[in-house]
């Protein structure tokens, strides 16, 4: 039987399936309610209509936020040949329709072009910041500034359903991190001549969750009620998994605790997991000028 954890206490990482028509804050806010806790936060936002992957972090695990590894992150978007919008997916206004007349194999190459390191200009709505102003901010006063485009990875780029008949069709889609997936469709129907946006989007992955180990909002609800969150909380040394592990001495973890420089003689990587002599974890260290030093505490 999993002991109870006093909530003050809770530290990790909830895997939350977000709902449709949320913003990422609205996930954090009502969390809040339901953990009785304010130190929340989030990797990676989502627009109100996508669903998927969200991680929360609670507690202290709410330090990592920024320093998360910029894995890549997976999607399955829906998404209408012949169709363009103000926003680049079905909840703006339209600006132009019409037939399409677009071939399997003609999509595939337009896939295939976007694929690789390419460089994307941010949508004007999205919430990139410009001389201090987020760009839907001016897109909603009709204002269209210039953007500045932005390099990422599209890894996979795969067509798993298209009906010719009506342009409509479903993508597959491994990227980097700062990727906008409706602006990726769009740019599809700019070169395929005919528009495009993006009907549905669901994030299937990030930061090394999957969709199939994430949680509704009602059923943490319901695990709340009866003092079971601790046996769906992750571990936050979970997400630093790309960085080697480090185990201290008891000498060592108690001046590191402290916060004293440790020196070492071979520094094995530049950022590295920090564990205690028991195995605990302490957080992240980065080795400078052979002395390991604090990066972030977890403890």
């Amino acid at each position: 039987m999993t002991a109870k954890l006093p909530q003050n206490d809770f530290c990790g990482v909830l895997a939350i399936d977000k709902p449709a028509g949320f913003t990422s804050f609205d996930v954090i806010a009502k969390l809040r309610g339901i953990l009785r806790m304010k130190r929340l936060g989030h990797g990676g936002t989502l627009d109100p209509m996508a669903t998927g992957v969200l991680p929360v972090f609670v507690g202290k695990a709410a330090r990592a936020c920024d320093l998360i590894p910029d894995t890549d992150k997976r999607y399955r978007a829906g998404f209408q040949l012949g169709v363009v919008t103000d926003t680049q997916d079905c909840t703006g206004r339209v600006l132009s329709e019409q037939a399409v007349q677009i071939t399997k194999e003609q999509l595939m190459a337009a896939f295939a072009a976007l694929t690789g390191e390419i460089f994307q200009t941010p949508p004007m709505y999205s919430a990139v910041s410009v001389n201090g102003k987020r760009l839907y901010e001016l897109a909603r006063q009709g204002v269209e500034i210039e953007r500045e485009p932005r390099r990422i990875v599209v890894k996979e780029f795969a067509l798993t359903e298209f009906d010719v008949k009506t342009g409509a069709g479903v993508a597959e889609i491994l990227c980097s991190k700062g990727t906008y997936v409706r602006t990726l469709l769009h740019d599809v129907g700019q070169r395929l001549g005919c528009g495009a946006m993006m009907t549905s989007l669901v994030r299937t992955q990030s930061a090394g969750i999957l969709l199939k180990g994430c949680w509704s909002l009602s059923q943490i609800e319901v695990l709340m009620r009866e003092d079971r969150l601790a046996e769906v909380l992750l571990p936050v040394d979970g997400l630093f998994e790309l960085y080697p592990a480090l185990e201290l001495s008891p000498q060592q973890e108690r001046l590191y605790r402290n916060g004293v420089k440790l020196d070492w003689a071979d520094a094995p990587h530049e950022v590295v997991r920090v564990y205690g002599a028991a195995g605990d974890f302490l957080g992240l260290g980065r080795f400078e000028n052979a002395k390991l030093r604090v990066l972030r505490n977890f403890f």
